[in-house]
């Protein structure tokens, strides 16, 4: 029932999902652009028309009585931010404890124009073991889906210059919001780098 609302919602506004789901257990699903509230309903029917249970963090707070089953419903999992091996250990951990699981991650963060894409979605892919799948809205096309699966090397540049060359032609819905897909560790290490080369 799922896939057929999923497919009916994207084919009644206009948008036509490409690629399908991989046929892997588990994967940490990049969320991105992000510039709409439109995102997360257009990411819940292309997870649908696939037939993707796709699941999110949430904070702990979001799951007490009464609500706590909508957003369980919703594909949500929660975390405790309080507790001291921080959210990447705990997204590891849920992981290693389910037989299926593609965690949606928005790298933005916020429907505002960022810097730098959050990073957790790397680490908790190279903590699990599990590849990344580049999820994309691309309101340029009206397409939307699942693109290349990319299995992390631990070579940060190199594994982001492969998810930058796969995002580089995707346009949000307001793409003067969409800031660089770029981590901050990159601009670190960048830094870092040039100030040994320039003998500070």
């Amino acid at each position: 029932m799922r896939a057929l609302i999923g497919r009916w919602f994207l084919k009644l506004i206009g948008w036509t999902r490409v690629g399908g789901l991989p046929s892997i257990d588990k994967f940490v699903f990049i969320a991105a652009p992000h510039t709409s509230n439109w995102d997360l309903i257009l990411m819940i029917a292309a997870a649908w028309s696939m037939k993707a249970h796709v699941h999110w963090l949430g904070k702990h707070s979001l799951f007490k009585w009464p609500f706590g089953w909508m957003t369980r419903a919703v594909g949500g999992l929660p975390v405790d931010r309080r507790k001291p091996q921080g959210l990447v250990a705990q997204a590891v951990e849920l992981f290693a404890r389910s037989d299926v699981l593609f965690l949606a991650v928005p790298v933005e963060g916020t429907r505002g124009r960022r810097d730098h894409w959050r990073s957790g979605f790397y680490h908790i892919a190279r903590g699990a073991d599990v590849p990344v799948a580049t999820g994309f809205l691309d309101y340029g096309t009206r397409r939307c889906g699942l693109g290349e699966l990319i299995h992390l090397t631990g070579d940060m540049t190199a594994d982001m210059d492969r998810i930058r060359e796969f995002y580089r032609p995707v346009k949000g819905k307001y793409p003067e919001l969409q800031g660089p897909v770029r981590l901050r560790e990159e601009t670190v290490a960048e830094d870092l780098v040039e100030g040994d080369c320039s003998g500070r």
